[in-house]
């Protein structure tokens, strides 16, 4: 392995380029780093970005079917607005309290009581009987229905009364089964707790570079291009039934299953097609449970990975790395 001169820099500057972007749901493009710096992003997205989360509970009174313990775990994983959870304070780190959540900067308290009277129906306890001392973290769901009310979605749209708005179920009663708590949400990280996690799936691809060998496909009769098209589990390729040409029409639906490459061995035609993976190049898909925004959510990653990068940027300035600087710099 060839070693960098003395005084030479590793640094790059990444690119971004935003392909879709809504509250839940983002696509973006990474550019100019490597797989290290991706991955990184990724793993904070999931892991290291804080949001607010029911970590206390105290049950008064519980005469549903479920136990105290099945009830707790389920509060814990409704996904809280959290909006402000990089401004909070862990409640660990807290010096206003002792975590007990009393403190206004490093917890939210939530109420819930309800009881069934009617012998017919069975009452559904959803997060949307949950109270919150703070208007700023509630369940999404709450939050979501407030802003519908507020643009009026709900008045032109007949099936109002969807799932989303029902909230989501913590248990059913049924007559005269009761349930009083109190709830105490905290600031965490996905590394602690799932429940504290505001991301529901990130993933990255290397961004594939595709290029038919024209010579090659020429020498193919149109029933086998029509084949070797057909051959690709996703559509990748196309067949122009006029020029009988083939073409690249969505480069990113390829999963890499080299299955169009075993075709052309197959029909004697190797070289066919290249397929190369652009090394310094991933599409990014995100998706968040609605605690933050997809848009919130990346920056905050970016704000934590700077965070890390520039505690280990000051470990090196005491000199905690010389040895591996040494180690990386050689003789």
């Amino acid at each position: 392995m060839d070693r960098p001169a003395a005084g030479a820099s590793y640094q790059r500057f990444p690119r971004v380029k935003i392909r879709e972007l809504r509250d839940d749901y983002a696509k973006f493009e990474l550019r100019d780093t490597d797989a290290s710096m991706a991955n990184a992003l990724r793993r904070v997205m999931i892991a290291e970005v804080p949001t607010v989360a029911i970590d206390l509970v105290e049950i008064e009174v519980n005469s549903s079917v479920l136990n105290d313990e099945f009830i707790a775990h389920r509060l814990g994983l409704i996904p809280l607005t959290s909006a402000a959870a990089m401004q909070m304070r862990f409640s660990r780190d807290c010096d206003a309290c002792d975590g007990d959540g009393s403190c206004e900067y490093c917890s939210v308290e939530f109420n819930l009581s309800a009881r069934a009277t009617d012998s017919d129906q069975t009452l559904e306890v959803t997060s949307n009987d949950l109270s919150s001392a703070d208007p700023k973290v509630c369940p999404v769901d709450q939050a979501r229905a407030y802003q519908q009310a507020l643009s009026g979605d709900i008045k032109s749209d007949p099936n109002a009364e969807s799932a989303d708005l029902r909230g989501i179920l913590i248990v059913k009663l049924r007559r005269g089964q009761e349930l009083r708590l109190r709830a105490i949400a905290r600031k965490g990280i996905g590394k602690d707790h799932a429940k504290w996690s505001p991301a529901a799936t990130v993933t990255f691809m290397y961004e594939p570079d595709i290029r038919i060998n024209e010579e090659l496909m020429d020498t193919l009769t149109l029933d086998e291009k029509r084949s070797w098209v057909e051959s690709s589990p996703t559509k990748v390729f196309e067949l122009d039934p006029n020029t009988r040409q083939v073409t690249v029409c969505d480069a990113e639906a390829y999963t890499y299953d080299d299955e169009v490459i075993k075709k052309a061995e197959a029909m004697g035609k190797p070289g066919l097609v290249e397929i190369n993976a652009k090394e310094d190049s991933f599409i990014f898909t995100v998706e968040t449970t609605g605690a933050i925004t997809a848009y919130e959510l990346i920056m905050n990653a970016i704000t934590v990975l700077r965070q890390k990068l520039d505690a280990v940027r000051l470990q090196d300035d005491d000199g905690d790395l010389g040895e591996l600087g040494a180690h990386l710099g050689g003789p």
